[in-house]
């Protein structure tokens, strides 16, 4: 069957169409309706049934006779280590993790925060919670104590498993000292945390609540796979929204491990045993569905990569991997071929690599320019696959199927919308729009397995960010159109959330740390546009009257501050200092229209502008950064 014919059964009969897929996943007792639309708008998948995430990811493949091959491989050039982890290996590892876990009192239903460096530990701990049937939370290394704690909070994790640090190219982060300084800022203090001391920056341990990794094992006795339901929670993955309060994304077993494993042979079109790499962290959603669950569901070799596209050490590091590995498929950002583009736009070190064995190049996390795919396909002469999914779906809304069919590619889309995901344009009153009209990407209900069932602990959030919008439909919080072709074009957030390599980040997160600082009035914070980024946030204040403050000093601070609280991952570096912001008549700051000044876009002045003369003011502050540099397409 071709993509038409697949994609139409799936939308015509979702009931039957996944009910065939899940007879590839292990259950412990079969399910007794396959999807429960019952509590609509949510919806729930293989309702009765029940399962271990954990044992089809790693101990079915032993018992199937795949002990021997390889799990994962961890490739680390910050720390020059290469290592070769077998299922068999990673089961044993795994099941005394889980033991570690359960003496410590971690039951079905507990949370654990993961706050973990890409090394193997980050899998063994992710896997030994789905093991135990707690809920794992992993929060990115590079967040703050500020970000940390208000998830220790959300959480209210039993347990923390931390690394002392994690390491880039030129530096050492230290994570310990967040951790403490988080869980001293939060209200929910943990009973236990695992640290896992790391020889180029151990950390500094609180008697009584703190124990090493290897002293956490010792003894422990290794735990069998706790059979849970289908509906049960496996992990908590926070995004962030409009409101600067972290959402926890809930993620069920039953839904997850059939829709991952159906995307491995249906959308990458890989095989168990072959070497899968997803270039991200265990931090995002990508690790968590590509480099963990994913790929140990299907039986191949995943990849934990701890190093960057470039610099560790040039612009071949990951030709290296690739050649190294004899990786057939890869998923990364097009923020990384931007980066070994700039460093090396002639791909001369891909020169020096065999990619005999590579296939397909998977990109996501934010849109992909047509330069950067056109020239990716170029040097590599294989297929250059852009798609698009969020955080809360778990697996691509849109892309090329290319399990099912190669369809042709087309520059500036993200594809074809995949079998499951009912894909919509939808104007402001709610009515479907023609092909080729902008519009609110909306995807029909019910959501395909594996997607959101809700929010953790807030299901009235859960309804009001994306079902409300228009009865029947998941919002999904992103413009675009639907070419003649069905091609779908992401053109932006409908929201101020901003993108930053692939990282969500929410303007309003941004703006309630700068408008805590004692000499700011008011701001606003902009994408804008960055070659290599795609987009970083730009920050304009408006200083309380009668301040006296250096301006310079005060930008500096500013910068230091969304640091502190937001972490190095907002790339926030740059704000100017404006005596007052365009507004409409109601008081809405006009966001859109500064941003488009920024990136020298066309706009209109609103008519409902309070004072047009204020946006030639802002034009001359955006300028003294770097932007803004025409005059306007006003």
């Amino acid at each position: 069957m071709g993509y038409e014919d697949v994609y139409a059964r799936a939308v015509r009969d979702p009931e039957g169409y996944w009910a065939e897929a899940a007879k590839a996943i292990h259950w412990d007792t079969p399910w007794e309706k396959v999807l429960d639309e019952s509590q609509s708008p949510s919806c729930r998948w293989f309702v009765g049934g029940r399962l271990n995430t954990c044992y089809n990811a790693l101990d079915r493949h032993v018992d199937d006779g795949r002990g021997d091959q390889p799990a994962v491989i961890y490739d680390s050039p910050v720390t020059d280590t290469r290592q070769s982890i077998t299922y068999r290996e990673m089961r044993d590892r795994v099941a005394l993790f889980a033991g570690a876990l359960a003496r410590l009192g971690v039951t079905k239903g507990d949370r654990v925060i993961i706050y973990m460096p890409m090394v193997p530990e980050a899998l063994v701990s992710m896997l030994a919670c789905a093991r135990l049937g707690a809920v794992h939370s992993v929060v990115f290394g590079g967040f703050s104590a500020h970000e940390l704690a208000t998830r220790i909070d959300d959480a209210k994790p039993r347990v923390v498993v931390a690394g002392s640090c994690g390491i880039e190219p030129t530096r050492v982060v230290q994570y310990k000292p967040l951790l403490d300084k988080a869980i001293d800022q939060a209200s929910h203090k943990p009973e236990h945390c695992i640290i896992l001391q790391r020889p180029q920056g151990p950390g500094e341990m609180v008697s009584g609540r703190d124990l090493e990794w290897n002293e956490a094992i010792e003894g422990a006795e290794p735990h069998d796979c706790v059979s849970v339901a289908a509906t049960d929670p496996l992990y908590i993955l926070y995004t962030s929204g409009t409101t600067g309060k972290p959402k926890g994304v809930v993620r069920d077993n039953g839904g997850h491990a059939v829709a991952l494993k159906w995307t491995m042979e249906h959308f990458y079109g890989v095989k168990p045993g072959e070497v899968y790499w997803a270039a991200s962290d265990v931090g995002w959603v990508v690790g968590h569905s590509y480099i963990v669950y994913a790929p140990l569901l299907h039986g191949c070799t995943t990849i934990v990569y701890e190093g960057k596209p470039v610099g560790t050490p040039d612009p071949g590091a990951f030709w290296r991997v690739i050649s190294e590995h004899e990786v057939a498929a890869m998923f990364t950002a097009p923020t990384a071929f931007r980066a070994i583009k700039k460093e090396d736009p002639k791909a001369e070190h891909l020169k020096r690599y065999d990619m005999s064995a590579f296939r397909t190049l998977f990109l996501a996390g934010e849109r992909c320019d047509p330069d950067t795919l056109n020239w990716a396909g170029e040097i590599l002469d294989r297929p250059v696959i852009d798609h698009w999914w969020q955080t809360e779906t778990g697996w691509a809304i849109a892309g090329n199927p290319i399990g099912i069919e190669l369809l042709p590619i087309k520059a500036g889309s993200a594809g074809k919308p995949v079998p499951g995901f009912n894909v919509r344009i939808v104007n402001d009153q709610g009515e479907e729009v023609p092909d080729g009209t902008m519009g609110r990407i909306m995807v029909k209900l019910p959501m395909p397995p594996g997607c959101l069932p809700t929010l953790w602990n807030n299901d009235q959030r859960f309804r009001e960010a994306y079902l409300d919008a228009v009865p029947g439909y998941y919002l999904t919080g992103d413009s675009g159109y639907l070419d003649e072709d069905g091609y779908l074009y992401v053109m932006g957030r409908i929201d101020d959330t901003i993108n930053v390599a692939g990282h969500r980040l929410s303007s309003g997160a941004i703006e309630e740390v700068l408008a805590a600082h004692p000499s700011v009035a008011e701001c606003a914070v902009i994408a804008v546009a960055d070659e290599l980024k795609g987009s970083v946030p730009l920050g304009l204040v408006v200083m309380k009257s009668g301040v006296t403050q250096d301006r310079d000093t005060l930008c500096k601070e500013l910068v230091a501050l969304v640091r502190e609280e937001i972490g190095p991952v907002a790339v926030f570096k740059k704000v100017a200092v404006v005596d007052r912001l365009p507004k409409t008549r109601s008081g809405k700051i006009l966001r859109a229209v500064m941003r488009k000044i920024a990136d020298n876009e066309a706009y209109q002045t609103p008519a409902t502008i309070d004072d047009p003369a204020i946006l030639d003011e802002v034009r001359e502050a955006l300028q003294g950064l770097g932007y803004a540099a025409g005059d306007g397409g006003n």
